[in-house]
């Protein structure tokens, strides 16, 4: 079970106005990322990103939001409904999305999957999610997830799926060692987005994403202490298993 204990932290206390958008992507800044748990913070912080993704868009850089969809966070402010409601608005701002099904489902509204997957790691469910979500944001270009079947604590499975301008893209699986399973999402989506900031191919970025997601469960933690180099050595070995 988890609790959550965010009364009153600064992050929270965030709002429109807060920050001076047009000087800081003046700097050059070519992506802008945010996400649903920071969106559910308070009242203010979902409109912060929606003032930020504006600017962002403005500058000519790429926004990207992971949905991250916590129902006892949004239950404070809300619920279900307002979540869609803040969310819907922050994603008519968004190039590239990252969540899976239940996170576009209660994220976004979108109905769920029709089709019967055999595993944890089956693409089906969340391909059959993505026309929904481009027509209701005709706007998004990509729109990507993890895939993990959990067969106990340390011991899972892992890939990673993604849509990408009306492509279907899924990476290797591997068998993950877990030694702290917290912050794998994040690491999948920093390594793709370096993948495509870096220049690299659709497919190529996809596998980044996947292999520093892999390395990060197997450090202490949510921080990566994975190289540039070992996350492109384990891509391209995407068979070997990881012991750290």
């Amino acid at each position: 079970m988890v609790f959550y204990n965010r009364a009153n932290e600064g992050g929270a206390l965030l709002k429109p106005g807060d920050f001076n958008w047009k000087e800081i992507f003046g700097t050059g800044v070519r992506w802008f990322h945010s996400g649903g748990i920071f969106a559910a913070l308070s009242e203010t912080t979902g409109e912060l990103i929606i003032e930020a993704m504006k600017a962002a868009k403005e500058s000519g850089a790429v926004t990207s939001f992971d949905l991250n969809f916590r129902e006892k966070l949004w239950k404070v402010f809300g619920g279900e409904h307002r979540a869609r409601s803040v969310i819907g608005r922050i994603v008519e701002n968004v190039d590239v999305l990252v969540g899976n099904e239940e996170d576009l489902q209660k994220g976004l509204g979108v109905r769920g999957p029709e089709v019967a997957v055999k595993s944890k790691l089956d693409p089906s469910a969340f391909f059959g999610m993505i026309d929904r979500v481009v027509k209701q944001h005709p706007q998004i270009k990509i729109v990507a997830t993890t895939l993990r079947e959990v067969h106990s604590t340390s011991r899972h499975q892992w890939g990673a799926v993604a849509w990408i301008n009306g492509e279907t893209r899924v990476s290797p699986t591997c068998e993950l060692h877990v030694y702290d399973r917290v912050g794998g999402g994040d690491g999948f989506a920093s390594g793709f987005f370096y993948g495509l900031l870096a220049g690299e191919s659709p497919e190529e970025s996809l596998k980044l994403g996947w292999a520093h997601g892999a390395l990060l469960t197997t450090f202490p933690g949510d921080t990566t202490m994975a190289t540039a180099q070992e996350v492109r050595a384990f891509a391209q070995g995407g068979s070997a298993r990881i012991q750290r």
